[in-house]
C-alpha cells in the first residue's frame, strides 16, 4: 500500500464522517505519520505549533477508529492499515451515515454455518465505571497508555493525579476505544473500600469461578485466570484504602494485604493488565522507569484547552484561557468556578477575573479540608508554612521555622509531591511550592484560625 492509497482511503472515511474532502494540512499530518515523522517535525515542516498537529491527528484517528472499529492512532497507523488491507475503492456512503469499506482483516473467519457468540468471547462488567458525555484532548497519554497495556503488555500500570483532573475518565477513553482487545474487563471502586478478599471474590464470580478458601489460594486462583484469559481490570478510588494521618500511600491496616496483590500482578508473568486510579502514589508504583518494567505510571496534570469551558454558558471566550491558567486546567474546578461566575457575573469572566482574586468555592473548600486532613502533621505543618510566601522557596527556608529533622522534611516533601500537590521548580536551587489553588486555601484557613483565637 502506497502513500496515494492511503490519502483516497483517508478522504473517504473523513468525508463519510464530515461532508468534507481532506485538506492540506490533514494531509500533511497523514504523510508524516505513515513517514514516520514524529508530531514536532511536522510542525516544523508545516509552519504549526505541536499542538494543533496533535489536534489534527486526534481527531483523524478518532474518525478512522470509529469507522473501521479499530483503534487507531499515531503509533499503530501504518500497521492497522496494512494488516487491515484496505482497497481505495469508493466508499458507498448511506443514509445512517454508516459506510461500506472494502478490506480483509486477518482475524480468524469463522466456518460459513457458524454465528459469532460475543457472549463467549467477551465478558466486559463496566457498570461501575462512568459515561463519558466529553473528552477533553489527552492523545499523547492515550497513546502512552495503548502503548504499555496493547503493545507492551505492561501488567501494573497507574493512573495518578489530583481529584478532578481526568484520570477515571482518560482510562475509560482508552476501554472504550479497545473493547474488543480483551475477553474480560472488569471496572471496581474502592469509593466505599472492601477487604481483598471480597474484591477477589467478586473477581472470580465474574470469571465464572468458586472461590477457595484462603486468601493465598484465592490469589493463585485470579493468577490462574488472568493467564488463560487476556483481562483488563481497573480498580478506581485506590487511595480510599490508604491512612490519613500518615505519608502517601501508607495501607490502612485491614488493607494492608493488597500489597500481596499488585506484588503478583507485577512480578509473575500472565497476559493481563491491572489499572490503577488514584490521588495517591503508594510504594508500589514507584518501579516504572525502565522501558520494559511490568510496572508503569501515568501522573496527569491539568488541561490547557479552551473546550472545556464550551459547554458551561460562559461568555468573553477571548478570557477562557486565563481562566483555565488560574485554576490549573482542572476541570472540576472549572466546572465549579463556572456555576459561580454565571450566578454572580452573569458569565461575564473578564468582570470575574478584574477582581483579581483566586475564588475558592465551597465545594473546594470542603474537598481541600478532608485533603488536608488526610495529610500526616508533618505535611500539615509543610503546606501551612509554604503557603506563606508568594513565591518558591528552598528546601533550607522551609527548614527554618519548622523543628524537623532533615529526614522528617525530606520525607514529608516527598509525601506531598506524591499527593501532587507540591510543585517542584529547577533552579540554581531545587525550590518548592504549592498549587496557587491549595495555597489560596490554606490561606483562608490560617485566617479564620486566627480570627477565632
Amino acid at each position: 500500500m502506497d502513500i496515494t492509497e492511503v490519502l483516497q482511503i483517508a478522504d473517504n472515511l473523513v468525508f463519510a464522517d464530515t461532508g468534507k474532502h481532506l485538506d492540506d494540512i490533514q494531509e500533511t499530518v497523514i504523510k508524516g505519520v505513515w513517514e514516520g515523522k514524529t508530531y514536532d517535525k511536522i510542525a516544523d515542516n508545516s509552519h504549526c505549533s505541536e499542538s494543533h498537529i496533535r489536534n489534527i491527528g486526534y481527531k483523524l484517528w478518532r474518525t478512522f477508529s470509529n469507522h473501521l472499529e479499530q483503534d487507531i492512532h499515531k503509533s499503530n497507523f501504518r500497521s492497522t492499515l496494512s494488516r487491515l488491507k484496505l482497497t481505495s475503492s469508493p466508499i458507498v456512503i448511506q443514509q445512517n451515515k454508516n459506510i461500506n469499506i472494502n478490506f480483509c482483516p486477518s482475524y480468524p473467519q469463522l466456518n460459513k454455518n457458524e454465528k459469532p457468540n460475543n457472549q463467549q468471547l467477551f465478558k466486559h462488567d463496566l457498570k461501575s465505571s462512568p459515561q463519558i458525555i466529553r473528552f477533553y484532548e489527552r492523545e499523547k497519554e492515550l497513546e502512552t497508555l495503548h502503548n504499555w497495556i496493547l503493545n507492551k503488555n505492561t501488567r501494573l500500570v497507574s493512573v495518578l493525579g489530583l481529584n478532578g483532573i481526568g484520570k477515571t475518565t482518560l482510562v475509560k477513553k482508552i476501554i472504550d476505544l479497545n473493547l474488543k482487545q480483551f475477553e474480560v474487563i472488569i471496572w471496581r471502586s474502592l469509593k466505599f473500600p472492601k477487604s481483598l478478599d471480597l474484591l477477589i471474590d467478586d473477581l472470580l464470580k465474574i470469571a465464572e469461578q468458586e472461590s477457595k478458601e484462603s486468601t493465598d489460594n484465592k490469589l493463585r486462583q485470579l493468577l490462574d485466570f488472568l493467564t488463560e484469559k487476556r483481562c483488563l481490570i481497573i480498580i478506581d478510588d485506590l487511595e480510599n484504602i490508604f491512612a490519613s494521618g500518615q505519608f502517601a500511600g501508607s495501607y490502612q491496616n485491614e488493607y494492608k494485604n493488597y500489597q500481596n496483590l499488585l506484588t503478583m500482578i507485577a512480578e509473575i508473568e500472565h497476559q493481563s493488565s491491572l489499572i490503577l486510579i488514584s490521588q495517591e502514589k503508594c510504594t508500589d508504583m514507584e518501579l516504572g522507569d525502565e522501558e520494559l518494567s511490568p510496572i508503569q505510571y501515568l501522573e496527569l496534570s491539568g488541561l490547557q484547552n479552551a473546550e472545556i469551558l464550551k459547554s458551561l454558558g460562559l461568555k468573553n471566550e477571548d478570557s477562557w484561557l486565563k481562566l483555565i491558567d488560574l485554576y490549573e486546567g482542572n476541570p472540576v474546578y472549572l466546572k465549579d468556578i463556572a456555576v459561580l461566575i454565571k450566578d454572580i457575573f452573569d458569565g461575564y469572566v473578564d468582570d470575574f477575573l478584574a477582581e483579581n482574586n483566586l475564588v475558592i468555592t465551597k465545594n473546594m473548600q470542603i474537598y481541600f479540608s478532608q485533603l488536608f486532613n488526610r495529610l500526616s502533621s508533618i505535611e500539615q505543618q509543610i503546606v501551612l508554612e509554604l503557603s506563606k510566601f508568594n513565591q518558591p522557596i528552598s528546601r533550607e527556608n522551609i527548614k527554618q521555622n519548622l523543628d524537623f529533622s532533615a529526614m522528617q522534611l525530606i520525607n514529608g516533601l516527598q509525601s506531598l509531591k506524591q499527593r501532587y500537590l507540591l510543585k517542584i521548580i529547577v533552579e540554581e536551587k531545587v525550590l518548592f511550592n504549592l498549587s496557587a489553588v491549595f495555597k489560596e486555601y490554606l490561606r483562608m484557613r490560617s485566617a479564620a484560625v486566627i480570627r477565632k483565637v
